[in-house]
């Protein structure tokens, strides 16, 4: 029997930092009563982009405002954080706190703090409703949501203009404009990245836009449905078959190298999110944003939802320091310092406070308007079953073969169907 889940929950948004770095006092490994642990993604990609100087200032300001409560921070790279993380609650070391993307493992397990043992009733009913949907386990929240963003269709408008074409509504306009641009000598007409790193967004992009998902109205994993099976049938099909995704095959591009095309001038089309609409307009790229494309076919008037994700806070039961943790958390949360994380990496902030726009006094750019928008209404992905974990991990590592010029897209959903709801029997 299949898990019952949620519709919506959520990755992690941005790229990682291969080294970690220690903040505000050392590593999450010491400290005694009055000192709280967080451990959380690094954020940055270089020194000087590194979230250390955020941490350090907010740690700081706390500490003056609450002079008994010390806050040590150790940051860690997103590749390496998930797994390290669980090392340290398997062996016992858990820290008080831990910013990642994924929490309902541990919540499954009843090592999380809830939201309400921690927060004001004012400030959990701050968070933005889809996320605080993903950060709940029944109807209760466990991962606080803590900055996000929504993922859009991207265009460079300058090989637009060459190729003659305008922004696509349907996937007959995307692949027209896929062939005009092939045809310019455009290297990547479309970049679709279904490499390991983070197929399971593209993948779950494309799905929804043909009234699929990866899970059905009931709650219910539904990986090989009819709609996902013809989604990738027409990827294949209409897309790779005529050759206008590039010369990487999709299963071997991951999102990194897709983005850095894109902010070369070399891609024509591909699904992004703020921060790159940000770094492609810093080389000189002009950027046009429209919702994902939708199947010919898909019913009148029906639009489906944006894919969302977002980042998740969480506290630790183990060190018992439910009250100092509460403290830091609302001090964290506030407009001022939430709004300003948001900004060093163009993402969204997670509550409605702060997500207002500049004119209403809170943090979000003009251009990130959109993305916000695109949120309110997103689907995010299943994390908040433990599973997901284990599925998104299959997810990645498989969905590329459904469209490969040798594979069968219905063979593939179907087993990749069969490990997922293994994964579910299994927790």
């Amino acid at each position: 029997m299949r898990r019952r889940i949620s519709g919506t929950a959520a990755s992690a948004a941005v790229l990682a930092l291969l080294t970690p770095l220690a903040g505000c006092g050392g590593a999450a490994g010491g400290g005694g009563d009055g000192t709280l642990r967080l451990v959380a993604a690094e954020y940055g990609d270089s020194a000087a982009t590194s979230s250390k100087a955020f941490w350090d200032k907010v740690t700081t300001e706390f500490t003056a405002a609450h002079p008994g409560v010390k806050v040590e921070v150790q940051l860690i790279a997103w590749a390496d954080i998930d797994r390290e993380v669980s090392r340290m609650v398997k062996a016992g070391k858990a820290p008080d706190m831990a910013l990642m993307g994924a929490y309902s493992d541990f919540a499954a397990q009843g090592k999380l703090y809830s939201a309400d043992e921690l927060l004001s009733v004012t400030a959990e009913a701050n968070f933005l409703q889809p996320l605080a949907e993903a950060g709940s386990v029944g109807n209760t929240l466990y991962g606080l949501p803590f900055v996000a963003s929504s993922r859009l269709l991207f265009y460079n408008e300058g090989l637009f203009t060459k190729a003659g074409v305008s922004a696509p509504k349907t996937w007959s306009d995307l692949k027209a404009a896929a062939k005009a641009l092939k045809d310019k000598g455009v290297k990547f007409p479309y970049a679709m990245p279904l490499g390991p790193e983070e197929a399971h967004a593209e993948a779950m992009i494309w799905e929804l836009s043909n009234g699929g998902g990866y899970a059905d109205s009931s709650g219910n994993y539904s990986l090989a449905s009819d709609q996902n099976i013809q989604t990738f049938r027409w990827i294949k099909d209409n897309l790779v078959t005529p050759g206008l995704l590039g010369p990487v095959p999709p299963a071997q591009l991951n999102r990194a190298d897709a983005f850095a095309a894109f902010t070369r001038g070399e891609v024509g089309m591909l699904n992004g999110y703020p921060s790159l609409a940000h770094e492609a307009r810093a080389k000189g790229i002009t950027v046009g944003t429209v919702a994902m494309p939708v199947n010919d076919n898909l019913g009148s008037g029906e639009v489906p939802p944006t894919v969302g994700v977002a980042d998740w806070m969480m506290a630790f039961k183990q060190r018992g320091h439910r009250a100092e943790i509460g403290r830091f958390l609302d001090f964290l949360y506030q407009d001022k310092n939430l709004s300003e994380f948001a900004g060093r990496y163009h993402l969204l902030p997670s509550t409605v406070s702060g997500s207002r726009t500049p004119a209403g006094g809170g943090g979000i750019d003009n251009n990130d308007q959109q993305f916000l928008t695109a949120l309110r209404g997103a689907q995010l992905y299943p994390v908040n079953d433990p599973a997901w974990v284990t599925v998104s991990d299959t997810i990645k590592r498989n969905i590329g073969r459904a469209v490969e010029p040798a594979g069968d897209p219905k063979a593939v959903l179907e087993d990749i169907a069969s490990k997922a709801n293994d994964a579910a029997k299994n927790r």
